[in-house]
């Protein structure tokens, strides 16, 4: 059998489960997210293992650490994924939920009801807690979801699923409801964007050449994700010390992710107070700053180029810069901005309404950190992804945004 024809069945199998799926009572699908969730960990071992294989082979081609620490599981992350399944059991169900609702002048009754997509594609790379994550999120929207991660995570993810597919049997629901996508190399992908009618949307998560691919080839309804070229600018009127553990925090807290920040910009007014002990700061934790003229008077600050201001890193590197004021650091974020995340350090209230009202991104944020543009930090419980689009969805990808909607019209022999 062809990858083409193996991409269809579990395509035609996963659109089968979602029948049952999409009728299943909120008890029912919670109950499984549990006993998913118990089943991670129960498996640990076993995934650490598989993980190990992904690892060694991801040393050996010389793979960088920022992506290897993508990649790397262990008992702790592993915690960290069973716990998100329980955390989106624990929240309420968006299937059936009522968006609005009127009587006609006619006397009909007009509800707009949330219900799931049907199939929903997931092309990922590196990173196999999304593997748990992106099953969670599709089950308890009732979605049947087909995960097509990438080779160098396919001994995790094929592992991973297995230990779902048998916690879901195991309380009776269609084990397809969650599938991986067979193939090893990008075919089973390829194939996976062609199949219109039996796959309702697609989801790429990952860097920016995947998301283009898929962006420009999938013949499937696609919610685009976005790499993270994240912003933190530093005002005038800025607590200082705010500022430097603020900044900090969005470089250095985790730099493989793309809510990391990866452009710093002061106000020219405090660059002289601010500058040194911004420096020392991050350099201290063993970041290389990309710096303008401003910043090059301090020792160990290289040089910034074009390209370093509109770079995602994922790494300890930073591009850093002066400006002469709000609406300075305004345009700067509109000519690089991804439009992931992008935060204001500032006391005044009229800067950051300024800041908030004038920046077109998913999240703005002040006095946080960009690290809190995250699924699971806004009450989600885990997320399918960061949404850079303004299409449907935007920001981090919960439950509600893993629905669509349709009309019940209620008569009582009502023609027109």
């Amino acid at each position: 059998m062809s990858i083409e024809q193996d991409v269809r069945t579990v395509a035609e199998r996963a659109r089968e489960a979602s029948h049952d799926l999409a009728i299943a009572t909120r008890s029912t699908k919670d109950a499984v997210l549990a006993a998913m969730a118990d089943a991670l960990e129960a498996g640990t071992e076993s995934i650490v293992a598989a993980n190990r294989d992904d690892i060694a082979r991801a040393e050996q081609a010389g793979t960088p650490p920022n992506i290897i620490d993508r990649l790397r599981l262990d008992r702790e992350r592993i915690e960290g994924m069973a716990q998100g399944l329980r955390d989106v059991a624990g929240l309420a169900d968006p299937v059936g939920e009522v968006v609005r609702g009127s009587t006609l002048a006619n006397g009909l009754e007009l509800r707009q009801v949330r219900v799931p997509f049907g199939v929903v594609g997931i092309i990922y790379e590196a990173r196999p807690n999304v593997t748990a994550d992106a099953a969670g999120i599709c089950l308890k929207s009732g979605n049947s979801v087909l995960l097509k991660g990438s080779n160098s995570a396919l001994s995790s993810n094929t592992r991973i699923v297995e230990v779902l597919r048998e916690a879901i049997e195991g309380l009776g629901l269609n084990p397809d409801v969650v599938q991986l996508v067979p193939g090893e190399g990008h075919e089973g992908a390829k194939v996976l964007m062609r199949a219109r009618g039996l796959v309702d949307v697609l989801i790429p998560r990952g860097g920016a050449g995947l998301i283009r691919s898929v962006v420009a080839e999938s013949t499937v309804p696609v919610i685009e994700t976005g790499v993270g070229n994240c912003h933190v600018y530093v005002d005038v009127d800025a607590d200082l010390e705010k500022a430097v553990a603020i900044v900090v925090n969005s470089k250095t807290h985790r730099t493989s992710v793309c809510n990391a920040a990866e452009t710093l910009l002061v106000h020219e007014d405090i660059a002289d107070d601010f500058l040194p002990t911004i420096i020392d700061a991050l350099q201290d934790k063993g970041v290389t700053i990309h710096g303008d003229e401003r910043f090059r008077e301090y020792d160990g600050v290289v040089p910034a180029t074009d390209e370093d201001y509109a770079e995602e890193f994922l790494s300890l590197d930073i591009a850093a810069a002066v400006v002469p004021d709000i609406e300075g650091a305004i345009r700067h974020i509109r000519a690089n901005s991804s439009q992931h995340t992008e935060a204001i350090v500032t006391e005044s209230q009229a800067a950051a309404r300024r800041f908030t009202t004038a920046v077109d991104s998913a999240a703005v944020l002040v006095n946080a950190s960009t690290r809190f543009t995250d699924g699971g930090e806004f009450g989600f419980g885990a997320e399918i992804g960061i949404s850079t689009q303004k299409l449907h969805a935007r920001g981090p990808m919960g439950l509600v945004e893993m629905t669509s909607t349709k009309y019940v019209v209620t008569g009582d022999g009502h023609i027109r």
